[in-house]
């Protein structure tokens, strides 16, 4: 009998302590052909790189791509098609120091890596690069980010060049960086499936039931901590409609769902949720609350009169019926410029 207890009190944490031993070899060898796959595909491109450049007549590139991936899947079967030998190509000119693809390759996979080489624009490259390895998104987030204009939604987007340099090198050094790099404008609710005629509640309903998509449209940093949050002053009760807390930022973030256009009306409740949180709430070790209000649409001179964006409240608009991705795009352009413009004029004073 009581050879039988010892075996029912130690099988189970003698399974434990193997089944982790086999989970971290599994994760360290995929990581391992991760690595080599990648480098082996940043070798090939690089190969073929020097090749096109030493003979510089044109047509010659396509003619090496084709001729190299009919001669690789006969010998070596499925996986060198003529676009996953354009790959290797690209992302050599890309990334091309051995060392940082070396370093992407432990963090990243190559299909990420895929994602990324056909993004033009070199800053928001370095934008998506950075936040995928700081918040370990999947290839199917990195995607859905890319098409959903995440950059151009950031309020990172409309600060200068050099700003938005200097907040990506401090993420990626691990650094303290500003809330610009992780509030958006406008958020994507489609998700929640609400049409025509809605109530706050019934906003706030739809958010809770569908907290994890939720999260992931606001960033994986942010973490739920309450619903309809009570606060009393006075003796008089005032809610919070929801309140998160920000891991990198290290700060509580009350957000305030309305329906119609931001009032300025809506900055003086904002500021008093802030202050109670920051008088009772707030650790030491934590900065400053900050606010988020949801419209479903902006006044955006009040906005801009009132100046929010420079203290910790940030006014941004939801969007519960997704436009075509061409007009969103024509938005966010136009909000850009808008905002390069003031900056400029700013600049001149």
């Amino acid at each position: 009998m009581v050879t039988k207890s010892i075996k029912q009190h130690t099988a189970p944490s003698l399974y434990e302590a193997i089944r982790s031993l086999v989970l971290i070899s599994r994760n360290t060898i995929a990581i391992s052909v991760n690595r080599e796959l990648t480098l082996l595909y940043w070798n090939i491109g690089k190969s073929i790189s020097t090749d096109i450049l030493k003979h510089k007549r044109a047509g010659y590139g396509e003619q090496v791509i084709e001729t190299l991936s009919k001669k690789l899947t006969i010998e070596f079967g499925k996986g060198w098609s003529k676009q996953q030998l354009w790959n290797c190509l690209y992302a050599v000119e890309t990334f091309p120091s051995k060392k940082i693809i070396s370093t992407l390759s432990g963090e990243l996979s190559w299909s990420h890596i895929k994602e990324l080489i056909y993004i033009k624009d070199r800053l928001q490259r370095e934008f998506y690069l950075q936040l995928c390895r700081n918040e370990r998104w999947s290839v199917r987030q990195l995607r859905e980010r890319i098409d959903s204009m995440l950059f151009e939604r950031t309020a990172l987007s409309k600060k200068p060049a050099k700003l938005i340099k200097d907040e990506l090198t401090a993420l990626n050094k691990k650094q303290a960086v500003s809330p610009e790099l992780f509030f958006r404008d406008p958020y994507l609710l489609d998700f929640l499936g609400l049409r025509d005629t809605f109530s706050e509640k019934d906003l706030e309903t739809a958010i809770i039931a569908e907290l994890q998509r939720f999260i992931i449209e606001l960033g994986n940093d942010f973490a739920f901590l309450a619903r309809q949050k009570r606060i009393q002053i006075d003796g008089e009760d005032y809610y919070i409609d929801l309140l998160f807390y920000h891991r990198q930022l290290q700060r509580l973030v009350a957000i305030d769902l309305k329906l119609g256009k931001f009032k300025t009306a809506y900055k003086a409740q904002m500021e008093l949720y802030l202050n109670w949180l920051s008088k009772y709430e707030q650790k030491e070790n934590e900065q400053a609350p900050i606010g988020l209000i949801l419209c479903a649409d902006k006044s955006q001179e009040h906005i801009e009169l009132l100046e929010l964006n420079k203290g910790n409240i940030r006014v941004a608009q939801y969007l519960t019926a997704l436009p075509s991705k061409k007009l969103l795009q024509q938005k966010l352009h136009k909000a850009i410029q808008l905002a390069q413009q003031q900056q400029n004029r700013k600049n001149k004073l």
